[in-house]
């Protein structure tokens, strides 16, 4: 029991979530050379040996923070709107970069002391498996239903839109609105697929 005796054990997800939120905290807050089970259990006032329970190590437990944290793309049902299926995407990678989980990612990916290992961990076990980087889950979708040839669907077409968001914030300190994503889309994605841009009288 908590000091006082006032503090409700916390179980289930309701716990899953707190040590979620703490390992995302921490790797932000220190780095991923000096993320630990204490670091984490206690931001989370949780003994280390509940996280052993489930998880294997520190990073364990960040990378299921980070892949529950990931958001997913979700093509419309109907397949017929890819430039607003674009725009949707990037409108939620925008609304990720604010979140916790996006500073722990760029905390990982800039820290010295990262290995080539924990960032193909990263890619396989958190962005892979939600679908890949932002606005590939669409791409792909739009590419397997014939709207444009599949080969034109390479890693850098993939990742443009990311590309410019991710400047614009490095840039201005803040995330592009929605009229500047629709211009990424409109005059960068959409023609590196052979679209061409989007007639403003249509």
């Amino acid at each position: 029991m908590a000091e006082g005796g006032t503090r409700t054990r916390r179980r289930g997800a309701e716990l899953i979530n707190a040590i979620h939120a703490a390992a995302l905290e921490e790797v932000a807050e220190v780095g991923v050379g000096r993320l630990t089970m204490d670091g984490i259990g206690k931001r989370a006032a949780t003994p280390r040996t509940t996280l052993y329970r489930r998880w294997s190590d520190p990073l364990d437990v960040l990378l299921d923070a980070l892949y529950h944290a990931h958001p997913v793309e979700e093509p419309t049902p109907g397949s017929d709107d890819l430039r607003g299926d674009l725009i949707r995407a990037l409108r939620l990678l925008t609304e990720w970069m604010l979140t916790p989980a996006a500073r722990a990612v760029a905390a990982v990916m800039t820290d010295p002391k990262r290995t080539p290992e924990l960032t193909e961990a990263l890619f396989e076990r958190v962005f892979a498996n939600r679908g890949g980087t932002f606005t590939s889950t669409v791409l792909r979708h739009y590419a397997e239903r014939g709207h444009f040839p599949a080969e034109r669907l390479t890693p850098i077409v993939a990742d443009i839109g990311e590309a410019l968001v991710t400047k614009r914030m490095l840039d201005t300190g803040s995330p592009p609105g929605d009229a500047e994503l629709e211009a990424i889309v409109d005059q960068a994605i959409l023609p590196a697929l052979g679209l061409g841009p989007r007639d403003p009288d249509a």
